[in-house]
């Protein structure tokens, strides 16, 4: 399937209300397992409907390779049965009175598919979501899980180019989810179809991607695999976003010199030309590290001394909650803490790990290159 590209695509719903989605550049490639995510209303859902074809465009256009599809000031919009793209929405939408079977053929005997073809495909798509020992029974005699295979290879069975997800796994209990997650997994592998997903779920996201558009409030904030978008979020709310326990931020642009918020501005100005410009930085959990003494913290690291104010087991780790002279901070761990809750601890974090960002919330690369080059990473 050719590349999905939305250049400047704009959705109002009325002169007197602010975009759903503004000016968005977007480039979705063959193959390309897209999630689009963000809170509720931030746009992603009216997105993926642009590009089925549910929605029209107010503005820019949308283009399926060399195909314009939806365009208004070219006066073009194909409609979303002429797309090509299959889509399975929050509710599985299967049709109560008819057979697994039957669901899943449904859209191979809208296209009128000869019966021998049609069998042999809803077979191997049956079988493929092993689904195929329910094809006698109902959509009702089924969980919620099955039920959503079953949606998912009733899309699968007219082999479209494209699959179009929305949110279809926040029905499902946190195992189901689990196991939902490796079968979309393995259908984008084994089918090779292009697929853009929507949730408010980062960890579906980080998970299941091969790339993420971070949206808020209509825009986008950030294109890039899960790594790139943990790793170098690109302003404090993709950082706030994205990450569980979220990032610790230190609003150092109104501090007044006290606490680890002003510890952290004195640091940074030791090794940053302009720290005026710099509004806040964060920390994540897993980056911080206890010290019993400040001896043991290593040279160059930005450190402090902390309460203990909680120990919450999470199962596999802990978590720390921590506080030093009003700023909260939280810090995981993979091995049962040796501190009690009261007691004051060292804690640091490797220069590299700190995510610096400036008054504006957007990150300040610049820092970045300067750490790395003075401080090798720990």
């Amino acid at each position: 399937m050719p590349t999905i590209t939305l250049r400047d695509a704009q959705k109002s719903y009325g002169s007197n209300s602010a975009n759903a989605v503004s000016n968005l550049d977007l480039e979705i490639s063959d193959g390309a397992f897209m999630c689009l995510l963000g809170p509720s209303g931030c746009g992603k859902t009216t997105t993926l409907r642009m590009i089925a074809g549910l929605e029209n465009l107010s503005d820019g256009e949308i283009r399926i390779g060399d195909r314009i599809v939806d365009s208004v000031r070219q006066g073009v919009f194909v409609p979303p049965e002429k797309r090509e793209m299959g889509l399975v929405f929050q509710s599985y939408a299967l049709w109560p009175h008819l057979t697994i079977e039957h669901n899943t053929d449904f859209g191979l005997r809208l296209r009128k598919v000869p019966k021998a073809e049609r069998e042999a495909q809803v077979e191997r798509v049956m079988r493929a979501l092993d689904i195929e020992k329910y094809r006698h029974r109902y959509p009702s005699q089924l969980s919620g899980g099955q039920q959503q295979r079953v949606a998912l290879a009733r899309m699968l069975a007219v082999n479209p180019g494209i699959l179009l997800l929305d949110e279809p796994l926040s029905n499902l209990d946190a195992r189901l989810r689990l196991e939902m997650r490796a079968e979309l997994k393995r259908i984008h592998r084994e089918f090779n179809t292009t697929i853009v997903f929507v949730t408010h779920d980062q960890w579906e996201a980080m998970t299941l991607a091969t790339k993420i558009a971070v949206m808020n409030q209509g825009t986008l904030q950030q294109l890039g695999t899960p790594n790139e978008i943990y790793d170098r979020p690109a302003n404090r709310f993709v950082a706030e976003f994205v990450g569980g326990p979220p990032i610790n931020i230190l609003n150092i642009e109104d501090t007044d010199g006290s606490g680890l918020a002003g510890a952290a501005r004195r640091y940074l100005a030791r090794w940053h030309s302009g720290p005026e410009s710099i509004g806040s930085i964060g920390i994540r959990p897993e980056a911080l590290r206890l010290a019993s003494s400040p001896d043991e913290v290593p040279e160059g690291s930005f450190s402090g001394l902390v309460d203990v104010t909680g120990i919450l087991p999470t199962g596999g780790s802990w978590i720390l909650e921590l506080a030093g002279e009003g700023d909260p901070l939280f810090m995981t761990m993979h091995e049962a803490p040796e501190v009690d809750v009261g007691t004051k601890v060292h804690f640091w974090t490797k220069p590299g790990a700190l995510h610096v960002f400036d008054t504006k919330g957007q990150r300040v690369a610049a820092f970045d290159s300067n750490v790395r080059r003075r401080f090798p990473t720990q």
